[in-house]
């Protein structure tokens, strides 16, 4: 899933940036849609001017329906946003992600130049149902030389609730990354 409507309410825009807990509620509901479809996925990803709050972009993870390693929400919507502004720097971003970034992502993000990162559900939370690399996104930030601030988590159960539901359950058991055992024909 990909939205790059750059339209908001007249009572987003009033609220000038909005809150860290508006935008990850934001990005959990855009994400959630995805869990009434035949490919669901608890990743996704929302790239907000931090000044104005104003979206640039999101997407949601699409590993398997691109046949892609690479394809985790966080990386696919820099891909996406850097290709809108026609440059490769989002200085003056930032990005909410509704699962800690791995560290191929939070490389990604510091690599685009966003300003902040903040997330909702953590590494060890993924890591119960899917594999993970185990380096949490502030010790990446932190072994950076470029400055990005990285805040979570923000409603954590509720983005956990994501790998919860039953329709990701069962779509957990087919993953080659899952941590249960894919279920027998």
């Amino acid at each position: 899933m990909v939205d790059c409507d750059m339209a908001l309410t007249a009572a987003s825009r009033s609220r000038g940036a909005g809150s860290d807990e508006e935008r990850m509620r934001e990005i959990y509901e855009f994400t959630a849609r995805s869990l009434k479809t035949a490919r669901p996925v608890p990743f996704g990803a929302l790239i907000v001017d931090t000044r104005t709050g104003e979206r640039l972009m999101r997407a949601t993870n699409a590993v398997f329906r691109e046949s892609d390693p690479s394809a985790h929400a966080e990386t696919r919507t820099v891909r996406l946003a850097c290709k809108k502004l026609k440059r490769p720097s989002l200085a003056g971003y930032t990005m909410y992600s509704t699962c800690e970034p791995c560290a191929m992502c939070m490389a990604n993000a510091l690599w685009a130049r966003l300003d902040r990162v903040v997330f909702g559900a953590t590494i060890t939370d993924a890591n119960r149902h899917c594999l993970q690399i185990h380096i949490p996104a502030k010790e990446v930030s932190r072994r950076s030389d470029m400055p990005c601030i990285v805040e979570g988590p923000v409603l954590r159960e509720l983005c956990n609730s994501l790998f919860e539901h039953p329709n990701m359950q069962k779509a957990f058991r087919t993953w080659s990354t899952s941590k249960t055992k894919p279920a027998k024909s």
